[in-house]
């Protein structure tokens, strides 16, 4: 998540309302998108009440304020806090993602962090911040629970060509 920070605090004011690989989404879309996720997901595995939005829209649920990274420190801080908890491992909670525990939900906010990271630092020039291994993991991760996904109902684009020798 420090990767994904450093990334935030790196967009300079007129890249913000640039285009991101997720073609529906600008860059502020994206990081909004990325810090309604994080809350969400703290708020559900520390039993609280979800923030209410859709953050799948982020363009109509604004969670960053005047302070983008500020945002993103505070919601990635509570998502740490809300994972470090006792048993939240074994935890069964529901999202709009679907049902899972709580071992299946560091993975998928990690894949998050990872996938709208990449997509960030493409959209504004900057080096991708992530080690290769991490990456690889959640790769295979992601992979093995989307192949049990209708593909109708996958959450990503299908997946694109890459050089045989392009890290993860």
């Amino acid at each position: 998540m420090a990767g994904t920070e450093q990334l935030i605090a790196a967009v300079r004011r007129e890249q913000w309302p640039q285009r991101t690989a997720c073609t529906d989404w600008t860059v502020r879309d994206l990081v909004n998108h990325l810090v309604g996720g994080d809350r969400l997901f703290a708020s559900v595995l520390s039993d609280e009440a979800p923030p209410v939005g859709n953050f799948q829209r982020p363009q109509n649920n604004d969670q960053l304020g005047d302070s983008p990274v500020t945002a993103y420190r505070g919601a990635a801080g509570a998502l740490l806090a809300a994972f470090r908890q006792p048993g939240v491992l074994e935890k069964i909670i529901t999202v709009p993602a679907g049902t899972m525990p709580g071992r299946v939900a560091v993975h998928l906010r990690l894949t998050e962090t990872l996938v709208h990271g990449w997509d960030l630092a493409r959209a504004n020039g900057d080096a991708v911040p992530y080690r290769d291994d991490i990456a690889e993991q959640e790769l295979a991760f992601t992979r093995a629970q989307l192949g049990k996904v209708p593909p109708g109902r996958r959450p990503f684009a299908p997946p694109q060509p890459a050089a045989e020798e392009a890290p993860a």
